[in-house]
């Protein structure tokens, strides 16, 4: 396979796309398609054959090229052809590559002339091409034969359209030099995706068989019927020469004979035949080469710069150098330490907009999770009354008490104080447990080095557990100091004086706001504590079903509203005697549900309103803003000694006590959990977050040497050899990518585009139909292309000047159906 023209831009141009294959596939250089359309029989497949410059297309009379036949050349070290309905199998006898079409396009269209647009993929290997894309298209005819349809000219044009309206199309428009060009249907499908020529090449075929006495040379001299591109005239090898197996090399010696002897071309034989045509194409490639090179080279310069600094310090990392091991280390440790800090603080150098990390899900537990945490363990009322009512009883014993026991207070406040042991060892596993998942995000980042990822994580880890522990124990023995003494005295505290003076009345008015807010000053009902979306879940069909409001919730009462804009309220709901519940997860639902409710109906004639959130910790966190409104969660009284539900009061003395007993139970855990809610973050700040944060910066990287196995530690993971050698490798190619363009536009030139010429001439194409067809009339098929967005105002009004001339519309991209089938009778 050989072609002169291209045989010194091949070996740049390859060098060109190799370099770029290198730097990646972004940089992949896409070169024109070539399109060769003419009529039936006008030697398309002829002119496509000398391009090449093989035997491999089939031949005889009439309409051979039944498909489109998309070709496409890519460089390799050997030749051979590859078809795509054909994986795997090469062809290296062009002849079989022959008879394959010849089968391939029987086996679609039949054996009686049928066509079909179902192109054949071929692909032809070889380190004499340029990868280019060339497509052999059936030829334009008008009357059907055999199995074709009726209407076989709407098709076809069809099936020319959708290749050559692309705009990286080259079209070789070939003629026969025998037929009348003006009426060329080659030439009209051009004019009408190509208006101004740009892009279309006359190719003028059958010079020797032109009757004695005529020629083509006004024609080929660009003064008759012009283009702005001009004409190319060419003799292909008769079938005749053929079956003679006369080869390509002997035909062009006989095409340079005949232009050179004949008294009409001899002239202009220079510009005439297969080498010239070559020529021109290549010049056209070398053009569209040259027009792509900028916006390479800024490409290309881009990437080299955002790889520059990667790549320098790949270059001077030694694997083998002690020295550059130790400072990697070194410099990796104070990043870990640095990274860390930063997710803890919440002062990183990026913030993430998507999620919750480091700090800001401990600040979370710590005054959400944490404070939800103890009001799970707080008892109800019935079951405190319960308790002080059996613990006055049992203190008394068989006599009747005159006076109200402290012993019973005791007893009721280092039970309840007891109970603060599990939500706070939880609240430090919370804590324990993030502080593992933000080392885990810092540490991916020595993934390049696996031994120092795993003895780095597992000293980190250690160290977190063993503050874990010891964290744990100061949180026991907080607990163990509060039960150890019951400071009556505390600034605080109600004392039993004015425990005994108030009413039960009273004191649920006045101190219901601090033993609901566990010492915090109950909100103001105006204050707005918390507005978002979310979904009553278990509205009936009839009532719209499920459906998403906005709600807004203050110390008052719970409002929901159609819209954020708060104009439409649908429902306020008191919050008086209120309750919530968790709801579990439906098998088809993945948002989480939370019920709320009362001892009568909550709304209109639904016991519970169940509402539905996006996620878990939107769940938490409207459950914490209805602790702060006074909420809670529901309890069940159950007595876990097994003595029944819990008695009436009989004796009013009796009654007395308890209630003075829960008012000074209610004052004195109100100072306790405002305690505890102020220690917890403190001690868990201290004995584990910074004595975490110091180990890493300061105590790590002794550690680390200390294993004695510095040079192992340093050993890189294959992932990350392979990645420094490709930004090594691709940073190179980058370079000499560069090199080759700057050498690209210094050896070629760019040959300027011929001036306009009058192509009025060729007239739009609109096929004839079938005679005695239906009332039904069809117009120009197919749609013409539309013009493209970077053509000049000056050739968008010749474009529109022609399209006025001929009474049709200006052009547009090709997007019909296949027409319908004329009647015929």
């Amino acid at each position: 396979m050989g072609n002169r023209g291209m045989e010194d831009l091949i070996p740049l141009v390859n060098r060109l796309q190799h370099a770029l294959g290198s730097a990646g596939q972004s940089c992949s250089l896409h070169l024109p398609q070539i399109a060769v359309v003419g009529g039936q029989s006008a030697g398309k497949s002829s002119v496509l054959e000398n391009f090449v410059g093989r035997d491999f297309l089939p031949r005889g009379s009439g309409m051979v090229t039944r498909r489109p036949l998309v070709l496409q050349l890519l460089t390799a070290d050997t030749e051979h052809g590859e078809f795509l309905h054909c994986k795997g199998k090469k062809f290296t006898d062009f002849e079989e590559i022959c008879r394959e079409i010849e089968a391939e396009t029987q086996r679609i269209t039949g054996s009686n002339k049928g066509i079909s647009p179902v192109p054949i993929n071929l692909r032809i290997y070889s380190p004499n091409v340029l990868n280019l894309t060339l497509v052999d298209l059936p030829g334009i005819t008008k009357v059907p034969v055999g199995d074709q349809p009726a209407d076989i000219e709407y098709q076809i044009r069809d099936m020319i359209m959708q290749y050559i309206c692309k705009d990286n199309c080259l079209i070789l428009a070939v003629t026969p030099a025998n037929t009348d060009l003006a009426n060329s249907d080659a030439l009209k499908l051009a004019k009408d995706v190509d208006p101004q020529g740009q892009r279309t090449i006359g190719v003028i075929t059958k010079l020797d068989l032109m009757d004695k006495g005529t020629d083509a040379r006004n024609i080929l001299e660009n003064r008759l019927l012009p283009l702005r591109r001009g004409y190319i005239g060419v003799v292909n090898r008769s079938q005749k020469d053929v079956v003679g197996k006369k080869d390509i090399k002997a035909a062009l010696l006989a095409e340079k004979d005949f232009f050179l002897s004949h008294p009409s071309y001899k002239h202009m034989a220079e510009s005439m035949g297969t080498p010239y045509l070559q020529k021109t194409l290549n010049q056209q490639l070398t053009n569209h080469i040259r027009e792509s090179l900028p916006g390479f080279r800024s490409h290309l310069q881009s990437q080299l710069l955002s790889l520059n600094k990667e790549a320098e310090e790949f270059k001077q990392f030694s694997p083998d150098d002690p020295a550059r091991r130790t400072k990697t280390l070194l410099q990796l440790a104070q990043r870990l330490a640095v990274d860390f800090e930063k997710l803890i603080e919440g002062s990183g150098d990026t913030v993430d907009t998507v999620n919750l990390s480091g700090g800001a899900k401990i600040n979370r537990i710590f005054h959400v999770r944490f404070p939800y945490e103890l009001v799970q363990i707080e008892s109800d009322e019935k079951k405190l009354r319960q308790e002080i009512n059996y613990a006055i009883r049992n203190i008394h014993g068989v006599r009747t008490g005159l006076f109200t026991p402290d012993m019973a207070f005791e007893a009721i406040v280092k039970k309840q104080l007891s109970c603060l042991k599990r939500p706070c060892i939880k609240c430090v596993d919370m804590v324990s447990q993030e502080l593992i998942s933000t080392l885990y995000q810092c540490i991916n980042k020595l993934s390049s080095f696996p031994k120092l990822q795993e003895e780095t994580e597992r000293l980190i880890t250690t160290e977190i557990r063993e503050q874990e522990s010891k964290c744990k124990e100061q949180v026991l023995m907080l607990i163990e100091i509060q039960l150890a003494y019951i400071n009556t005295k505390h600034e605080d505290f109600i004392g039993f004086t004015t425990a005994q003076q108030t009413n039960n009345q009273a004191n649920k008015k006045t101190h219901a706001g601090m033993a609901a807010n566990h010492g915090v000053a109950a909100p103001s009902r105006l204050i707005v504590i918390r507005k978002g979306w979310l979904t009553i879940s278990n509205l009936g069909i009839m009532k719209g079903g499920a459906r998403e409001y906005w709600f807004i919730l203050s110390a008052e009462s719970l409002s929901w509203f159609k819209d954020d804009e708060e104009k439409e309220k649908k429902y306020m709901l008191p919050l008086d005697n209120l309750r919530f519940r968790d709801v579990e997860k439906t098998f088809m639902s993945s948002k989480c549900v939370f019920a709320l409710f009362n001892t009568e109906n909550v709304y209109k004639d639904y016991k519970s309103l169940e509402l539905a959130c996006g996620s878990q910790e939107e769940l938490d966190s409207w459950k914490a803003s209805l602790l702060q409104a006074g909420v809670y969660p529901e309890k069940v009284a159950v007595d876990e000694q097994g003595n029944g539900a819990p008695e009436n009061f009989i004796d009013p003395q009796l009654e007395r006590q308890v209630e003075t007993i829960r008012n000074l139970v209610e004052s004195y855990m109100s100072i306790i959990y405002k305690t505890i809610k102020d220690l917890m973050p403190k001690t868990i700040m201290h004995l584990m977050i910074n004595s975490v944060k110091e180990f890493i910066s300061s105590e790590l990287l002794a550690q680390l040497y200390a294993l004695g196995e510095c040079s192992a530690l340093m050993d890189e993971s294959t992932e990350q050899q392979k990645y420094r050698e490709e930004v090594l490798r691709k940073h190179a190619a980058l370079k000499e990518a560069l090199a080759v363009i700057g050498k690209f536009s210094t050896s070629t030139c760019t040959t300027p585009l011929p001036p306009p010429v009058d192509s009025s001439w060729i007239r739009p194409s609109s096929p004839t139909l079938p005679k005695k067809t239906s009332v039904r009339v069809r117009g120009h098929a197919p749609s013409v292309p539309r013009v493209p967005s970077n053509a000049s105002s000056k050739s968008t009004d010749s474009l529109q000047q022609i399209a006025r001339q001929h009474h049709r519309a200006p052009p547009s991209v090709p997007r019909r159906h296949l027409p319908a089938i004329p009647n015929v009778k």
